[in-house]
């Protein structure tokens, strides 16, 4: 079965925030040919380019109303502001909360999920930087530092940016197996770092 996992994507969102997990989980189906365990889909508002951090233009597949069914949603951090103020964002946030198996969060995607309530009274973490915003603006939230990721069942949060990288290895392991998880680390030539809290 071909797991569809989506990554929302925003203007100023973090580069390596998405790019990370797209190429984990796009890597991961590549080894696991010919079945293709995985299929990302990259999901904006609509179908406009969608301008990332350091101007970097990103065209999405689907729009918030056109994608797949999910089995899992990634939400990446950047410049997330603006995206509180969005409230047909965080109405489809809560909604695929209810239809997904997994919603993550990379970096400070965790304001977004936390504003959608999706949070609440959970164990999380995001950017170092931003601990203590995320502390502040969401009292009820237990926010750890110094862990790559918080797995808490459906709910995962990373640390930042290249965290993303270590949670979707976490995340292929657990919706396929260690063994895919080690293989497409070794192929993207990077040092898994497993430190995560459950």
């Amino acid at each position: 079965m071909t797991v569809n996992i989506g990554i929302y994507l925003y203007d100023q969102v973090e580069v390596l925030d998405f790019a990370g997990p797209f190429e984990v989980f796009s890597t991961a189906a590549r080894l696991s040919a010919p079945s293709g365990c995985f299929k990302v889909s990259l999901i904006a508002r609509d179908s406009a380019l969608v301008l990332a951090r350091g101007g970097m233009h990103v065209a999405p597949d689907h729009g918030l109303s056109d994608h797949p069914p999910l089995h899992a949603l990634i939400v990446p951090g950047g410049v997330h502001t603006e995206q509180l103020q969005q409230p047909d964002v965080l109405h489809w946030l809560r909604e695929q909360f209810t239809q997904v198996q997994i919603m993550a969060s990379v970096c400070t995607g965790a304001f977004l999920l936390a504003e959608a309530g999706l949070l609440q009274g959970q164990r999380v973490t995001t950017h170092w930087e931003d601990i203590a915003d995320l502390r502040a603006g969401y009292p009820q939230l237990e926010v750890v530092e110094q862990q790559r990721w918080v797995d808490q069942g459906k709910l995962i949060t990373s640390a930042g940016i290249s965290a993303g990288i270590d949670m979707s290895l976490h995340l292929v392991a657990r919706l396929q197996s260690r063994d895919l998880a080690e293989r497409t680390a070794r192929q993207m030539e990077f040092d898994w770092t497993r430190n995560a809290s459950a």
